[in-house]
């Protein structure tokens, strides 16, 4: 079905989807769709099945159902399913590539970097199929013997975003199900097909129905969907990327029916440049990190602290640099170096950001501000002060504040005056002191002598604060996705005092 779904809007009129939701190994057809519509010209790409509360309760149960034979499994036949996954999503990669550009106005090689660092997060999962520990313990109690089991939990929801659709929807499922739990995946309603073609992949992989369902609808029934699968009893775990303002709607759901949540949620990244740093080297990964896909990773350096004795040759070449970036609808103009925003509103939300810092007295130091829709040209700022919104909010776009400083004590102060906390970056040719320093910025990684944008499969991933908790990556990703379970086994003879 998927291979027929029309991602063009040529299909626009007919209010059917090309897709289904994915219960049990089947596509289901709703009654009800929604539209999908291109982030530049607000047309119509396609329209998606919306799910309703009883659809996204079957989906659980069906999950809950799946559960028994799936934590079964050996490794070797979790194994063999992901690396037969890594093969057809490497088949599908233009399919996967002209949904993406298609749902979300990525750049085609944003798509591109998404399937392969989707693919390595498979290949990861499937290594560690056979690293799932437990322990053998000492007793106190003479003749017992105590261990702990680390077992699959039951099913998790995971809720994966548009940004990076590819690599985040793989990351809600691929550890949950290696560990022998089963998944409804809920996409985003900005990116369903392209997170479809993903459970898609896996069944045709062999995962046995029911082991991954899938789910999406409109965005004003979203609330009551989500916690219609937070509130079921079979739900043991949920995970979550995203904004921050919905991670504490999902927080608070979550504590409400005490199911432990995981959530990666947003970012005002700063990048320390110290006095001794190559100012060259840094000036390149600033504008990666700021500008890639727009700016609208979660990683995304947001804030550029520059010693004073560094900050005009910073400025300038960090300037010349941003201003030789352009945004452009990415099917239109494919040498733009720039894509869209995910929605108009999205670019208006930039615009008032900037709009406001430049009103209180901020400057352009590269780039220019002009919006157009969800475009949204890439711009430098400097002069930002506390007060501007600028400097507590998350842009989520291709901006970026440069910031001066005079000692390390006032950087760091600098980089923790944020209500967020996930990543953050330090340049210097002084790997003693930049260890010092990245030791004290309270993120959850620090990247030096490299940009805030970087993630690999075996990493652990998460931040603090506002930024979110749990550990996306690796073996800590285990741990929050198994339950330790201890079995002791005594002997005879014991005396008890009744």
């Amino acid at each position: 079905m998927s291979s027929n779904t029309e991602i063009d809007g040529k299909g626009a009129e007919s209010r059917e989807a090309g897709f289904g939701i994915v219960i049990d190994g089947q596509d289901i057809t709703t009654p009800e769709t929604f539209s999908v519509l291109d982030p530049v010209t607000r047309n119509i790409v396609h329209w998606a099945p919306s799910a309703t509360e009883s659809d996204a309760i079957r989906a659980v149960e069906t999950a809950d159902a799946a559960f028994e034979t799936w934590r079964e499994a050996t490794p070797l036949e979790r194994r063999n399913i992901m690396l037969k996954a890594v093969e057809i999503l490497q088949g599908r990669k233009d399919e996967l590539v002209k949904a993406m550009v298609a749902e979300t106005g990525a750049k085609p090689s944003w798509a591109a970097f998404n399937i392969k660092t989707g693919i390595e997060f498979v290949q990861e999962a499937a290594g560690m199929a056979t690293q799932i520990k437990g322990e053998l313990l000492q007793s106190n109690d003479r003749g017992t013997l105590a261990m702990v089991f680390r077992e699959p939990c039951g099913v998790i929801l995971g809720i994966a975003p548009w940004n990076a659709p590819i690599i985040l929807g793989i990351r809600a499922f691929i550890t949950p199900l290696v560990c022998g739990n089963t998944v409804v995946l809920k996409a985003s309603e900005s990116s369903p097909y392209t997170q479809y073609l993903l459970v898609d992949s896996f069944r045709k992989a062999g995962l046995p129905p029911g082991v991954l369902n899938f789910v999406c609808c409109p965005r004003n029934l979203a609330p009551v969907v989500t916690e219609s699968m937070i509130a079921h009893p079979a739900v043991q775990r949920v995970n979550f990327t995203g904004s921050t303002a919905v991670g504490r709607i999902i927080a608070h759901m979550s504590a409400k029916y005490l199911k432990p949540a995981m959530l990666e949620l947003g970012g005002k990244a700063p990048m320390i440049v110290l006095k001794d740093a190559n100012v060259e080297e840094a000036v390149r990964a600033a504008a990666f990190g700021a500008m890639q896909h727009q700016g609208q990773i979660c990683m995304s350096t947001e804030r550029v602290i520059i010693h004073k004795s560094l900050f005009g040759k910073f400025a300038e070449l960090f300037g010349q640099k941003v201003s030789s970036l352009h945004a452009a609808d990415p099917r239109v103009d494919g040498s733009a170096a720039l894509g869209s925003l995910i929605t108009p509103d999205a670019g208006a939300r930039v615009n008032k950001l900037i709009g406001d810092a430049l009103a209180q007295g901020a400057t352009v130091c590269g780039g220019t501000h002009a919006v157009e829709g969800a475009i949204v040209q890439p711009i430098a700022l400097k002069g930002v002060q506390k007060g501007m919104d600028i400097y507590y909010q998350e842009s989520f776009g291709p901006v970026v504040s440069l910031f001066e400083f005079e000692t390390i004590e006032e950087a760091i102060r600098l980089a923790n005056d944020t209500e967020y906390g996930l990543v953050s970056s330090v340049y210097s040719d002084n790997i003693t002191e930049a260890l010092a320093v990245a030791r004290r910025i309270r993120s959850g990684s620090c990247h030096i002598n490299g940009p805030t944008v970087h993630d690999e499969p075996h990493l652990p991933l998460g931040g603090q604060k506002a930024s979110g908790y749990g550990r996306f990556g690796g073996t800590a990703c285990i741990k929050e996705f198994t339950e330790e379970r201890v079995v002791t086994i005594g002997s005879h003879g014991h005396h008890y005092p009744i």
